[in-house]
């Protein structure tokens, strides 16, 4: 399965795609799409064509973007949104399911703890995809969604499968618990 994991921002824009093949993980390519500086209707634009070239040179088969979180200053929260859903646009506008992660799930999943630092996903990054390079900030946090996608995509749909044995009906994530 190919996966293409974004992280959104209205100045760049990180993506990632890696493939996973059983519990194995290998890079295919990662980097951003940069927004220059104008007014919002362009930059949006810039980021929803951006996606929609980088599905087409790579074909995933599904996405993981990370949500946004909210910031001190709710005027960013509101233009990281923006971006973040023309992003998701660009996604789903290919036919791709897009499955959403928090930065504390992605660190989880990458490093092994929500409280870590960017150099430290940039490192784990580097060597859970035997990368001979460190990646760059942006293209590292969509590789990690990407990541957590990987691992957390699996977990979910065994989950699913286990739900008719339970004996209940359409299990879904909320707040990161699964609930009946």
């Amino acid at each position: 399965m190919i996966i293409l994991g974004i992280d959104p921002g209205l100045r760049i824009t990180g993506f990632g795609v890696i493939r996973k093949e059983g519990n194995q993980l290998a890079y295919i390519a990662s980097g951003t799409i940069r927004v220059p500086d104008g007014d919002l209707p362009s930059r949006l634009k810039v980021i929803l064509d951006g996606v929609a070239e980088v599905i087409r040179a790579y074909q995933p088969e599904c996405a993981a973007i990370e949500k946004v979180f909210s910031n001190v200053n709710p005027q960013s929260t509101l233009l990281l949104g923006q971006a973040r859903g023309a992003a998701i646009c660009g996604l789903v506008t290919a036919g791709l399911a897009v499955s959403e992660y928090t930065a504390l799930q992605v660190k989880k999943a990458v490093v092994g703890q929500g409280k870590a630092q960017k150099h430290q996903v940039q490192d784990m990054v580097q060597r859970l995809l035997l990368l001979s390079g460190m990646p760059g900030t942006d293209a590292a946090d969509a590789l990690g969604v990407a990541i957590c996608h990987a691992h957390s995509g699996a977990a979910m749909a065994a989950l699913g499968a286990l739900a008719p044995a339970l004996g209940r009906k359409g299990l879904r994530v909320k707040g990161g618990r699964l609930v009946g």
